[in-house]
């Protein structure tokens, strides 16, 4: 045993000295050092020439105006809960992936707060707050219907004490205290891009570990060596692919290397752990790249091993994947700051895994997700009767084209699958479905690993129970509302508002077809680096709503604006030398099949033109009806819609809105004692102003089939 012991710490002393030399490339040595202080405390007192002395000229203090971030850019609650730390005497600071987001002109997913207080000291400070958590205990502060994680040095330092002891003896004698304090903070976290401090009060950013040269560059690295990292915690595994996937971040060579020899140490997490971390992936609108870099890793087939298997034949056969286009037209809708509730993508697992195991005529899958989106079976028929014309060839889940069924034949079918929908659950929550489902692929690993909860699981078979027990009189209940998304229901997972966006998603996917704007994982294995969009698009087009997110921003270098990650384009003179070679007979060959398919199209564009018009006379007809009415029945016009519009929102809902208003009233009173009536006022009406214009518009189901 002492013989292994050496031989190991042997190894990861050349490791360690080997990657020194790289790291005189990179200006990152903190990291190599730190590990070379965590060996020698675990072993005999280590020879003082072996250990050199960090060298804090590196570390770095950078004005944040400097970099594009501005107060104005923090979350209203977030900025309460520091501001009131603040003038309790604690220091208080953003930290970790938030002001990473921050300089990359990004959304954050979440506001996280670190302070010099301790976890006892933070409760009291406020009027709904808990601390929860055994190993790393965080308090969880409630504030202005958010949540926010305020996390204390003290905690960090008190469970690290002989790592602290170690690397303090490392750092020079004359170093400010503050510093120090946040160093050794930094040296707990995962990457080197979430090790950066955010002091508002100061407006300055701190950087001890090159966390902003791997953010220009673009490059995800863990602090210590990748191995020994994930060792530790092999959730920083997912975690890492969740960054990169959402950022178009490619790995260090160790992180990628580490990644690829630890996948199977995952199986050994929590399952809550896995929810949490699959959830991030699939419900803040990166789900696709998470998807490809999954698979690269060879994590797929631990995690969803049955969608691994249909990808892996897919690929091998170069046919469409319907899978792909589904969470492709997720990622359009949802972000960071809209995200799901994970019934969305757990109900789009169920789905496709029904269609793939029972394959159905094209004009069920058009009812019921018409069904699904308009909220009642007349309107969702007429839909789906419409547009089923439009031939969708995905294979195999959709087995034949019909548009001679009865309304009584059709409900029958579509009522039918819906229950199969439900059955396919058990896939995501029991083992035995599990392996069962995988005989479709026999030459496929499957690790047995099922992490779904059951809870989760059964709240989102239950959305399909009004389609099995009666569907033709199936009401979904959001009524005539608004075409767009209601995101905070939609993130609190109301079953109302899951059907609206599940049928939606369908929809768009089957509108697009094969051809449109699907996703492939590429078949190019060589490459390594995260190709985010186009090792996944076939028409090499993206979410259109991610494109605002890669705002220009002083922080990025130029070069690097717009897409953070370099995109494959064709040359143009490439493209027109391409278009010369082509020859007479091919050009006559495919204007030939033109105009075939021109001939085909008529008879569902004539139609289309005479449903828009009878739109349009209707709206003439409205607005006409509109000018004679008298302005005196202008007021009771609008009290009589107010009361159609209040009676559209369920009770449930009315009795959370007003639960929700009563608290925020409490909130304020709290608030302007502590801040001043001014202040919170003046903070408050920023806030809706901002929330204003970072609002994004979705476009309505008739916009989609133009």
């Amino acid at each position: 045993m002492f013989m292994a012991i050496l031989v190991r710490a042997k190894s990861f002393l050349s490791s360690s000295l080997s990657s020194l030399t790289r790291s005189q490339r990179c200006n990152h040595t903190l990291g190599e050092r730190g590990l070379q202080a965590e060996l020698y405390s675990g072993m005999a007192p280590a020879p003082n020439p072996a250990l050199r002395p960090i060298d804090t000229s590196k570390w770095k203090k950078i004005q944040a105006s400097k970099v594009g971030i501005s107060l104005s850019m923090i979350s209203y609650p977030s900025w309460i809960v520091l501001k009131i730390l603040h003038k309790g005497g604690f220091e208080a600071y953003l930290v970790g992936g938030c002001v990473r987001d921050l300089l990359l002109n990004r959304t954050p997913k979440d506001f996280d707060v670190i302070t010099t207080a301790n976890l006892k000291q933070i409760r009291k400070k406020f009027h709904r707050a808990e601390i929860i958590g055994k190993r790393f205990p965080i308090c969880r502060v409630h504030i202005k219907g958010s949540i926010i994680e305020v996390s204390s040095f003290e905690t960090v330092a008190r469970h690290d004490a002989d790592k602290e002891k170690a690397l303090s003896s490392l750092l020079p004698k004359i170093c400010d205290e503050k510093d120090l304090i946040r160093w050794r903070n930094s040296r707990n976290r995962d990457f080197t891009i979430n090790s950066l401090f955010f002091d508002p009060f100061t407006c300055n950013i701190y950087d001890y570990n090159g966390g902003m040269s791997d953010l220009k560059s673009l490059k995800l690295r863990t602090l210590i060596p990748a191995h020994l990292s994930f060792q530790e915690d092999c959730g920083r595994i997912l975690r890492g692919l969740r960054i990169a996937a959402r950022l178009c971040l490619s790995f260090s060579k160790d992180t990628e290397r580490a990644m690829y020899d630890l996948s199977a140490s995952i199986g050994g997490l929590d399952k809550f752990r896995l929810m949490l971390e699959v959830n991030y992936m699939l419900s803040y609108g990166a789900a696709v790249q998470s998807i490809c870099l999954l698979q690269r890793f060879n994590l797929l087939n631990i995690l969803l091993p049955f969608q691994a298997a249909y990808i892996s034949q897919h690929r091998a056969t170069k046919n469409s994947m319907m899978l792909m286009k589904l969470f492709f037209n997720l990622d359009k809708l949802v972000s960071c700051d809209h995200p799901a509730d994970s019934s969305i993508w757990v109900g789009l697992l169920m789905f496709h895994l029904a269609l793939v195991n029972n394959p159905q005529d094209a004009l069920v899958i058009w009812t019921f997700a018409s069904v699904l989106y308009h909220g009642n079976w007349k309107e969702g028929v007429e839909f789906a009767r419409e547009y089923t014309k439009l031939e969708v060839k995905f294979v195999p889940e959709i087995s034949e084209f019909s548009e001679t069924k009865s309304d009584e034949d059709l409900a029958k079918e579509v009522a039918q699958f819906a229950s199969l929908v439900q059955d396919s659950v058990g896939v995501l929550t029991e083992t035995s479905n599990l392996f069962e489902s995988m005989s479709r692929y026999p030459f496929s690993p499957c690790s047995g690993l099922v992490f779904v909860p059951k809870i989760t699981a059964k709240n989102t078979a239950k959305l399909f129970d009004l389609m099995v027990e009666d569907i033709r009189s199936f009401i979904n209940g959001r009524g005539r509302m608004s075409p767009e998304i209601n995101f905070h229901l939609l993130g609190i997972g109301d079953p109302c508002e899951t059907r609206f966006v599940l049928g939606k998603i369908i929809l768009e996917t089957m509108k697009a077809g094969p051809r449109g704007d699907a996703t492939e994982i590429g078949n190019d294995e060589k490459d390594l680096q995260p190709k985010a969009t186009e090792e996944i698009l076939s028409n090499n087009e993206i979410p259109a709503k991610k494109v605002k997110k890669h705002a220009p921003s002083s922080f990025i270098p130029d070069g690097n604006r717009g897409m953070l990650k370099k995109q494959k384009l064709v040359d143009d003179d490439t493209a027109i030398k391409n278009q010369e070679m082509v020859t007479k007979d091919e050009l006559n060959d495919l204007a030939e099949k033109h105009q075939e398919f021109v001939k085909t199209c008529k008879l569902s564009e004539n139609k289309t033109n005479s449903m828009q018009g009878k739109i349009s006379e209707k709206e003439e007809k409205s607005k006409k009806d509109k000018e004679k009415k008298p302005k005196k029945h202008t007021k009771a016009v609008e009290k009589s819609k107010e009361h159609i519009a209040l009676h559209t929102v369920s009770k449930k809902q009315q009795m959370v809105v007003r639960e929700l208003n009563l608290r925020e009233e409490d909130e304020m009173d709290n608030l302007e004692k502590v801040l001043g009536k001014e202040e919170v006022m003046e903070r408050t009406e920023e806030h809706k102003g901002r929330a204003g214009k970072e609002r994004s518009g979705v476009s309505s189901l008739s916009s989609l089939f133009r």
